[in-house]
């Protein structure tokens, strides 16, 4: 069964960049979907980016060019490259994958992100 870990998150200060990782413990060259998503306290989880079988990529209207979702198929792993960060961007960012249209979801245990002012 195909496991998936995010590292990456941290403290920075608003502006500042990071570069989230979700490494597969399996081949994501296949992968149906691929996708990061965001969780704050007491809110809903939401889309941030994603990457389809395709190529075609998706981004939530409120990256606004500041985020880049890409994935290295040779070392199994996604990444979430994050610019000009805001204190609102602090939030849990978890990574999910589908490996066929009728896979299950497989989530990613979160990494804590903070942006301070």
């Amino acid at each position: 069964q195909v496991q998936l870990v995010e590292s990456g998150g941290g403290l920075v200060q608003a502006g500042g960049s990071l570069r989230l990782s979700c490494a597969a413990s399996g081949s994501i060259s296949g992968a149906y979907f691929m996708g990061w998503y965001r969780q704050a306290p007491g809110k809903q989880r939401e889309s941030v980016a994603s990457i389809s079988r395709g190529g075609s990529i998706y981004y939530g209207d409120f990256v606004k060019g500041r985020f880049t979702i890409s994935k290295d198929n040779g070392k199994n792993t996604m990444y979430l490259q994050m610019n000009s960060l805001k204190p609102e961007d602090t939030c849990v960012y978890y990574c999910k994958m589908r490996l066929s249209f009728g896979d299950v979801e497989r989530w990613g245990q979160g990494t804590q992100v903070t942006v301070s002012s």
